[in-house]
């Protein structure tokens, strides 16, 4: 009985190690079948590039999506910006920042039916030229510092603003006339001299082409008849009107305008015009008491014939 069992379990026990050693070797068999399926996978020429692109393809994507995460997450205040704060946007001070870029304009509604009469003196331009941009005012010759624009009729004409702005100030000038200062970005201004019916007031907004006053007359230029005196300055600096018109703002902004004698002889006659005024009025009031005192005298030889007849 015992030798009965004993050959039963030994013949399952053979019978479980071959069965175990045929699953062995069948799993050799599909390791070394898969082994040889990768290699020959892997052997192929377009498998390594799909890699490399698979692999680009999914680092951009997680970039992308964790800048559009932080993007979504972001407040305004981590940046810095606040909410209006009190500050009125909407106020006179305003910048218009989506406001067209615009070219200085003649300052007149059609440059052909005026003319330039003195043209603006160049220290670098021709002896012919200068003469031509020489103001005299009988006594005294002074570099011109703009353009003086007449009409070829010899009449009056709207004068208008050459660029938007703001109306700096309107002043009476004995010598000059009616003069008017419109200031524009980064300290250029444009002036309109010998003005008459002037039509703004200072701290006025005006428009590109908005008339401010008509031409007129003045002492300094009387050569140049019913006229307007025209200038664009950079910093004090006066520019050739000539050589910015309809061109933009900005070409002014960009150029380097520096002190140059001219500059400094219009400091000189500035100076020299004053003391003229002067002049002009000391010799005035002399002559008010001429006229004054020769009356008093024929006033007193009228009396003392009065008397003598008496």
């Amino acid at each position: 009985m015992k030798k009965a069992f004993f050959e039963v379990y030994i013949s399952h026990f053979l019978f479980k190690m071959i069965h175990e050693v045929m699953k062995m070797r069948e799993e050799e068999k599909k390791l070394s079948s898969r082994k040889l399926g990768i290699k020959r996978f892997f052997k192929k020429r377009w498998v390594y590039p799909a890699i490399y692109i698979g692999a680009g393809a999914i680092l951009l994507s997680t970039f992308l999506w964790f800048q559009a995460r932080d993007n979504e997450g972001a407040k305004e205040n981590e940046f810095g910006y606040e909410s209006n704060s009190g500050h009125n946007l909407a106020g006179e001070d305003a910048l218009e920042v989506n406001s067209p870029v615009e070219d200085f304009e003649w300052p007149v509604a059609d440059k052909n039916i005026v003319e330039v009469v003195t043209y603006f003196y160049d220290p670098a331009a021709t002896e012919k030229e200068q003469e031509a941009a020489i103001i005299s005012d009988g006594n005294s010759f002074y570099p011109s510092t703009g353009i003086a624009i007449a009409g070829k009729d010899g009449k009056t004409f709207d004068v208008q603003a050459a660029m938007g702005g703001k109306v700096k100030s309107v002043k009476e000038d004995a010598l000059l006339g009616n003069v008017v200062t419109i200031e524009h970005a980064d300290n250029i201004e444009t002036i309109y001299q010998s003005l008459e019916d002037i039509s703004v007031k200072q701290g006025e907004k005006v428009k590109q082409g908005q008339v401010i006053g008509k031409a007129g007359r003045s002492l300094l230029n009387e050569e140049a008849g019913i006229h307007t005196h025209f200038e664009i300055r950079k910093d004090g600096v006066a520019v050739n009107p000539l050589e910015y018109f309809q061109k933009s703002l900005t070409t002014l902004q960009n150029t380097d305008v520096k002190k140059s004698e001219t500059v400094a002889d219009e400091e000189k006659n500035e100076e020299a015009k004053e003391s003229k005024v002067t002049e002009d009025e000391s010799e005035n009031a002399k002559n008010d008491n001429s006229e004054s005192n020769k009356k008093g005298n024929d006033s007193g030889t009228g009396d003392k014939e009065n008397s003598s007849n008496e």
